[in-house]
């Protein structure tokens, strides 16, 4: 059999799945509503539905196991509540104490971490998240090897500045290069990990 790979950028308001069970509540999407992805299609890890940004998909089940093991960092931008500051940073880089379901404590992986002023040539709008009045907000880049659900949101509150926008610009040495919501097919999604 073929297998066949693919790279979106998912995304917010986009569930990472192609089939969902419960009642879908206001305008959330599935990725197969983007594109005609072929039987057997599974997205390689996910990212939650506020989220968007670069996401892999393939039909090889192989290629899905090794892309979510720690081999392969995972890069994300955050908006966050406040201007934060290297205190902070150094904490996330060193590792925070973060919730997991069923009220357990999850220390997190020593990790990168800094304070980014521009995007570069990435993809990315930033989306206005709220009035002005609330305060400013500031951006940091996070890179991890490890996937706890909602991680990056959860690391960012336990040093003081919430999450208000998650984008994941890169996934070992794939970086997002496509506009929201668009879908490319390739070869392969990747030869190295770190």
């Amino acid at each position: 059999m073929q297998h066949r790979h693919f790279i979106i950028h998912k995304p917010p308001r986009y569930l990472s799945q192609f089939i969902y069970e419960g009642k879908r509540k206001g305008s959330k999407g599935l990725l197969g509503e983007l594109y005609d992805f072929p039987k057997g299609t599974m997205a390689i890890g996910r990212l939650d539905e506020d989220s968007e940004g670069l996401l892999f998909l393939t039909t090889d089940g192989k290629v899905s196991e090794l892309i979510r093991s720690r081999k392969y960092e995972k890069e994300y931008y955050a908006q966050v509540a406040g201007i934060i500051h290297q205190a902070a940073i150094t904490q996330l880089q060193k590792g925070v104490q973060i919730g997991l379901k069923g009220g357990l404590k999850y220390q997190t992986k020593p990790c990168q971490a800094r304070i980014i002023q521009e995007f570069g040539s990435l993809p990315i709008k930033a989306r206005k998240m709220r009035s002005d009045a609330h305060g400013p907000t500031s951006w940091v880049s996070i890179t991890l090897t490890e996937g706890k659900f909602r991680q990056v949101r959860k690391m960012t509150a336990a040093v003081g500045f919430p999450t208000l926008q998650l984008i994941r610009i890169r996934i070992g040495d794939v970086f997002l290069d496509l506009e929201q919501g668009r879908v490319k097919e390739v070869p392969h999604l990747t030869h190295e990990g770190k």
